[in-house]
């Protein structure tokens, strides 16, 4: 058979596991332990099985088991030399800690976090921007506590929340917290270090006085919107510019934030914005450490918030999120940590690619053409004719009219 420069000996699924150092994963779960009663499922024969249900969207063990079995004969190139039963998949997911994952997801992230960034946005305010944000991940069972007000019919769901942190300029996230949906979302900042000159920004819900304390001793600029009922004391306030006003900021004080009463609470100094959304037709009232930054500034970084949403949102479509293969709180969060592992492989594709692609196409075609054997990259940069070349060398080729 004639060799061709777009065919490769490999799937693409194990070119993209070659984004994961299988050494590392050993050498990780020495040390955490998950190998320890497991004779043929390690530790990486489990990361690559739910990797592969999570590219294609499996939701039950079945759809796993019987999907790989389909392709039993190219496990090999996975460097996998059994396919696990659902028996054996269950009881991983139930019994091997997700701290593991957590772990490999952490590495993979500090191999290939710095080659993700733009290069063009290297010296700008958004290399150095830091979002926070969490999203609830509804459950059919009641494993994980729910928030919210009990239901009429006195029946409440399950939920998990994912608190995150990324770099706006790397859009995966580089911290990640797993906890019940009630939880508060406050804690999570709490001894939260951030480089010095970084700025972060996060919505109203997390309120700690204490920790932008800390921040501010650490050189790094915050900023977030009041919350309602906040004890406010304006010292100064600076006059509005015409040019100012018209770009929508409205008011520009100094003020101290906490009640004096409360001896127990942290009382800073702050820097309160008002600025008018024309599209929105709303004020939005924001606060910041800052006094270098212009008040439109503030603004537009508040705004740049939206971005950790718009991951949120392309987690939820693009990975088996909704029904997961366990119905216990070990399974759920191996399944999440697996989806952000399968999200970062992907988007460190993305980043490699001479051509430009939605995140969702490259998703899908990734799930489509999992297991075919075609260079990844020639095949993003020329899918056509990288398929056409492929199904010449295995038939005669299709005829194209």
């Amino acid at each position: 058979m004639t060799q061709d420069a777009n065919f490769t000996g490999q799937p693409i699924f194990s070119q993209l596991l070659k984004f994961v150092d299988r050494s590392l994963v050993n050498r990780i779960a020495r040390k955490l332990g998950t190998d320890r009663y497991y004779k043929k499922f390690k530790t990486y024969d489990h990361l690559v099985t739910m990797l592969y249900g999570i590219f294609h969207k499996c939701n039950s063990l079945r759809e796993v088991t019987t999907g790989m079995l389909g392709c039993s004969g190219k496990l090999r190139h996975l460097g996998l030399k059994y396919f696990p039963r659902r028996s054996t998949l269950s009881e991983g997911n139930a019994n091997r800690s997700s701290k593991v994952f957590e772990a490999i997801y952490y590495e993979i992230y500090k191999q290939f976090g710095s080659s993700l960034p733009d290069s063009r946005t290297r010296k700008s305010i958004h290399s150095r921007l830091y979002i926070i944000d969490s999203t609830t991940i509804q459950l059919f069972k009641e494993i994980l506590k729910n928030a919210g007000r009990n239901p009429v019919d006195g029946k409440r769901k399950g939920g998990i929340k994912a608190h995150a942190m990324i770099k706006a300029d790397e859009d995966v996230p580089c911290f990640v917290k797993l906890t019940a949906a009630a939880k508060h979302d406050t804690p999570f900042i709490q001894g939260l270090q951030l480089p010095k000159g970084a700025i972060v920004v996060f919505d109203k819900a997390y309120v700690d006085y204490a920790q932008y304390k800390l921040w501010d001793e650490a050189k790094v600029t915050w900023v977030t919107r009041l919350r309602k009922g906040a004890v406010c004391e304006v010292i100064s306030e600076s006059p509005i510019t015409k040019a100012q006003y018209n770009k929508g900021v409205r008011l520009d004080q100094q003020v101290i934030l906490g009640h004096t009463s409360h001896k127990d609470v942290t009382r800073i100094n702050a820097r309160l914005i008002e600025y008018y959304d024309k599209e929105k037709d709303k004020v939005f009232t924001f606060i910041t450490n800052s006094n270098k930054l212009a008040a439109y500034t503030i603004s537009q970084i508040y705004k740049q918030r939206w971005q950790i949403e718009l991951l949120f949102k392309r987690l939820k479509q693009n990975y088996p999120l909704k029904y997961f293969l366990g119905d216990n709180e070990n399974a759920i969060q191996i399944q999440i940590w697996c989806a952000l592992i399968a999200d970062l492989l992907i988007k460190i594709v993305q980043s490699k690619l001479r051509t430009k692609w939605s995140f969702a196409n490259i998703s899908s075609m990734i799930r489509i053409h999992l297991m075919t054997y075609v260079d990844l990259y020639k095949f993003f940069n020329n899918p056509y004719k990288s398929l056409l070349n492929y199904q010449s060398i295995n038939n005669k080729g299709p005829t194209l009219f």
